[in-house]
């Protein structure tokens, strides 16, 4: 049956390999056309299964060049998608994906310009494929250095910023209100303490 097939398509003057060569190729084109992963393994896989195909089928014979296409298929899709999924080649985990300015809300980031109410420059982290942005802040200024948390993405270019050491919530507050307590009970009795 194999040995059918390899004869059918020698009629049509392509032969497998040549076949698998052409649609590999066609493959990894259209994930240059269209990235996204979508296409890469099964390309790769099977642009090598053909050039495998052109180089080993004179010496092996239509049936064995078949079964070594086939084995080179999975070995190389496997290859493949293990160095995609190793490199992170589109960043993984959709941080590689276009996003709309509300997802930078809350994100930290470090000033690299010091940024003061009229402009300034923060690298965030995770900030996708170009991590800078012009940033303002709320008042005040944050110096070259300080962490900082996106307060309002802005829906533009410029984000606007706020130093981390100087956001404060309740739970931090009762923390404080806490320790100060202890602290003072410490300093009545240092028995209790």
């Amino acid at each position: 049956m194999v040995h059918a097939v390899v004869a059918q398509l020698e009629v049509l003057d392509i032969s497998v390999p040549l076949l698998l060569l052409l649609a590999g190729g066609g493959l990894i084109v259209a994930e240059a056309l269209a990235p996204g992963a979508h296409f890469i393994v099964a390309g790769v896989s099977l642009l090598v299964a053909g050039l495998v195909g052109l180089v080993l089928g004179p010496v092996l014979g239509p049936t064995l060049t078949i079964f070594a296409m086939v084995a080179t298929v999975l070995i190389a899709g496997g290859v493949t998608l293990y160095g995609y999924r190793e490199f992170d080649i589109y960043g993984g985990s959709g941080t590689g994906q276009t996003s709309d300015s509300d997802a930078l809300r809350g994100k930290t980031g470090r000033v690299t310009e010091r940024v003061t109410r009229g402009g300034g420059e923060v690298k965030l982290d995770d900030g996708g494929f170009n991590p800078f942005y012009r940033a303002r802040s709320m008042d005040g200024e944050i110096a070259e250095g300080e962490e900082v948390m996106v307060i309002d993405p802005g829906g533009g270019n410029v984000i606007t910023v706020e130093a981390l050491s100087a956001l404060e919530d309740d739970i931090d507050r009762e923390l404080e209100r806490d320790r100060d307590r202890t602290d003072r009970d410490r300093d009545r009795d240092p028995e209790t303490a």
